[in-house]
């Protein structure tokens, strides 16, 4: 089964540059839209357009975060869903490296944003 974002959640996720080095992806989503598991590989940079609060799930693990506009996280290569649970609206463009860092499978590592 294909879990890239764009193709689990096509309403939500497009691609807006790629290249053999990194693609850009464009997220939006509404209140109480909840994304498909889906998988985040490798690294990835997220930048915020929007303030949102989100539930992030994947494995045993469950994660509330919440985000204000113009915040910039780093994201580990992951799988999880995500659901809206807040009443914004969410918009955010990652910029996923297409090079596997040491440990990224690693099932300890966080899930969700960090800011390392």
């Amino acid at each position: 089964m294909d879990q890239d974002p764009t193709s689990t959640d096509p309403d939500a996720y497009r691609t807006i540059f790629e290249n053999d080095r990194v693609r850009v992806l464009e997220y939006r989503d509404k209140p109480e839209y909840k994304t498909k598991p889906h998988s985040h590989h490798p690294d990835s940079v997220m930048y915020t357009l929007s303030s949102f609060s989100r539930r992030l799930g994947g494995g045993d693990k469950e994660v509330d975060v919440e985000l204000s506009a113009g915040t910039v996280r780093w994201i580990g290569a992951q799988e999880h869903y995500g659901h809206n649970i807040g009443d914004t609206e969410s918009h955010c463009i990652f910029v996923e490296l297409k090079e596997l860092a040491p440990g990224a499978h690693d099932p300890d590592r966080p899930l969700g944003p960090s800011a390392t």
